[in-house]
């Protein structure tokens, strides 16, 4: 590829005599990504023998490289398996990688719900290797003004955008309460590399297994975060007593491999699920988002699950009660109970 990468593909499908080319996934970026197929089942790239690979295409000035090209090798070195960054223009936004193949954790578990346990600890262990692997200053902090930021799509987007809702100047005290304590929280955690979307549609089945993919915008923060987005998955949902199974599995394993994790249980769930409430809260906002500025409407499909979610952790912790009290006011949802310590 080098510096002579030609013009971004216009077509939904190209072909040539020595390969295919057709689209790989969607994204909720800018971000494309192309598959080439071997059209005579030939190695694709000389020197290798694999029969495709992927192109990103990351258009300069919406999308950077760099950041994915960087954390590819932090996570590498940690001993995951994400792809191989094969060629790169950076200038033109184009990285040609290894293909980890087409079947998502999601599309697995969809077809195959037997397979959760193992597929789920094949996950957590990688998660654990990529926080033992967690060294300082490499990563942008996941700091307060990251997180506040965050929150606050959930007013901007999901509130006066979508439900079309403004304020009184009493629940945004609340609100503004609630973001703070949340905050607080989650700032008080031990900070390890977050991969920031390590989920059921980025995990990847594959030998060894999982692949994992948009680790672009990783950044050094919160330990809980990442084991959030894969129990309290936006796209696929899990009994709680199964759920707190893969959590103590988690924190056992995280122990073991020295990571600083709470050592009480208890607390440790806590802040699973304090940490989840600003991830709930978060990807509401960017949910809406993606629907009312980009029309991307099929995220609107997932919002009830993650305000299931956020409802249940809310009614669970006093100090949260009034901010369950306010997502019961803007658009009710059923009360339900669950486990705490």
């Amino acid at each position: 590829m080098g510096q002579t990468a030609g013009p971004r593909p216009t077509g939904s499908d190209a072909c040539t005599a020595a390969f295919s080319l057709a689209p790989a996934s969607n994204d909720a970026s800018f971000r494309r990504y192309f598959r080439i197929t071997s059209a005579a089942g030939a190695a694709v790239l000389p020197g290798t023998d694999a029969r495709s690979l992927i192109v990103m295409d990351a258009p300069p000035g919406k999308e950077d490289c760099r950041a994915f090209v960087h954390v590819a090798g932090l996570f590498g070195r940690a001993g995951v398996h994400v792809p191989s960054v094969l060629a790169q223009d950076l200038a033109q936004g184009f990285l040609l990688l290894s293909d980890l193949g087409d079947t998502t954790y999601l599309a697995a578990l969809q077809a195959d719900p037997s397979g959760a346990d193992r597929l789920y600890r094949e996950a957590l262990g990688a998660l654990v290797a990529i926080q033992r692997g967690s060294r300082p200053g490499e990563l942008p902090a996941y700091d307060r003004a990251l997180l506040e930021r965050e929150l606050m799509l959930f007013p901007e987007w999901y509130v006066a955008k979508q439900l079309g809702r403004t304020l009184s100047g009493k629940q945004a005290q609340l609100l503004r309460r609630a973001f703070d304590l949340i905050i607080e929280n989650n700032l008080a955690q031990p900070q390890v590399y977050v991969h920031r979307d390590y989920h059921s549609r980025n995990l990847m089945v594959t030998v060894p297994n999982p692949g994992i993919l948009d680790f672009q915008d990783a950044v050094h923060g919160p330990i809980t975060y990442d084991l959030v987005s894969l129990l309290r998955d936006a796209y696929i949902a899990w009994d709680e007593q199964r759920v707190l199974d893969w959590c103590i599995r988690y924190w056992e394993a995280a122990r073991t491999a020295g990571l600083p994790v709470q050592g009480d249980f208890g607390q440790f769930y806590r802040d699973f699920e304090w940490m989840g409430a600003q991830r709930q809260l978060k990807v509401l906002g960017i949910f809406a988002r993606l629907a009312h500025r980009d029309g991307k409407h099929g995220y609107l499909r997932d919002q009830p699950l993650v305000m299931s979610y956020l409802g249940k952790t809310c009614r669970r912790y006093r100090e949260l009660g009034p901010l369950a009290d306010l997502l019961d006011e803007l658009q009710p949802v059923e009360k339900q109970t669950g486990y705490t310590f």
